[in-house]
């Protein structure tokens, strides 16, 4: 129960402004809102958070224990990184109206992104890494309803960059804990 709590605070706390919810966003509003566009929206939060959870419970799996915990603290950090990358979309000229197209950018944006890496660390962390995945998979269909809901223009406006700046600073200290908890055993 632990592990899905926290994969779906997180997820959905630290996906927001992120470059996939800016990217549906974008299409939102280019293409009217229409429902193509959040079906494909949804099930690619869902697959890359089961591939991600999949990855990190398969990983951790066949690590040590300690070995395992610095699996999780360098999951958090790459995802702090990620964080702390500005968010840069380009305009459209022209909108795809490829799903398959549109599908393809969000899934290789998901798999880099920081609210992937924490469904990756919490799945290796827990003991059924299934509640990463669900919890995880949730947040992810809601960080992307809202940017499909909101539209590229409601986004920009909100402190989006601060709060990510400032889960990125988090994500780097619970890291940092971690690998010294897992290197040195002190907490």
């Amino acid at each position: 129960m632990d592990a899905f709590l926290l994969a779906l605070i997180l997820t959905f706390l630290i996906a927001l402004g992120g470059r996939e919810q800016s990217i549906v966003a974008q299409f939102s509003s280019a293409t009217d809102r229409n429902a193509p566009l959040l079906v494909i929206a949804i099930g690619c939060a869902v697959a890359t958070a089961a591939v991600m959870a999949y990855a990190g419970a398969a990983i951790a799996a066949i690590l040590p224990r300690r070995a395992a915990e610095m699996l999780v603290a360098f999951a958090l950090v790459a995802g702090a990184v990620e964080l702390f990358w500005p968010v840069r979309v380009k305009p459209m000229k022209e909108p795809t109206r490829s799903y398959v197209a549109i599908g393809a950018v969000l899934i290789f944006r998901q798999m880099q992104d920081a609210a992937r890496f924490v469904i990756f660390a919490l799945a290796a962390w827990a003991v059924y890494p299934t509640t990463a995945f669900v919890g995880g998979a949730l947040a992810g269909v809601a960080s992307v309803m809202l940017g499909w809901s909101l539209g590229l223009e409601t986004l920009r406006r909100l402190p989006l960059r601060i709060i990510r700046l400032g889960f990125g600073l988090c994500m780097i200290v619970a890291g940092i804990l971690i690998g010294l908890n897992a290197r040195f055993v002190f907490l």
